[in-house]
């Protein structure tokens, strides 16, 4: 259930939710929409958004856009390895800032599908907090589904949380395209 009077914080791992939305819709997720939708009519105290800073084109304009949408960025650098290996992991501390969050509190929406979080789930709930995890069925741990206290399915509302698919805004149409086009 909920109320108006919650205070809730947001935290996103963006790593997770973009991949899950390339692969299964080939799309991009709407992350102004996931705010909205994940505080309701509540309190929104903080929304995280954790990134993994690659030095790849758009991302500066990609970060920018998640500010304007009310996020505040954790930003890591990417890690390169010897032998092409690259990582770029937020659990831990997504993980600190939920705890260190978890007084402040009435509700904790944890924006990601990995199972990971079970325990952190575990900790918060045992402190008083309510977990709500936000991802897309499909791709969302079982354990993490089975631990919050609600669970809110990205996929059940594709339109209002993802974005034009990756396809439709890189593809142009070709002179084929044109000449074969009804009507």
């Amino acid at each position: 259930m909920r109320y108006p009077w919650q205070r809730v914080g947001v935290l996103v791992d963006v790593q997770n939710m973009y991949y899950s939305a390339r692969a299964l819709y080939s799309s991009y997720v709407n992350f102004g929409n996931l705010l909205r939708e994940s505080t309701a009519d509540r309190q929104l105290i903080r929304a995280f958004a954790y990134v993994v800073r690659a030095d790849i084109p758009k991302q500066k304009e990609f970060f920018t856009a998640l500010e304007t949408t009310g996020y505040e960025l954790r930003v890591k650098d990417l890690q390169e390895f010897p032998g092409g290996l690259k990582k770029g992991n937020w659990d831990v501390g997504m993980a600190v800032d939920a705890i260190g969050l978890s007084d402040k509190l009435d509700v904790i929406v944890l924006v990601t599908g990995d199972g990971d979080f079970v325990d952190l789930v575990e900790f918060l709930q045992n402190e008083g907090v309510l977990v709500e995890v936000a991802g897309f069925g499909r791709s969302t741990s079982g354990k993490l589904k089975e631990a919050a206290d609600q669970f809110i399915d990205l996929e059940r509302e594709p339109e209002k949380f993802l974005l034009k698919s990756i396809a439709n805004r890189a593809s142009k149409p070709t002179r084929v395209d044109r000449e074969t086009k009804p009507g």
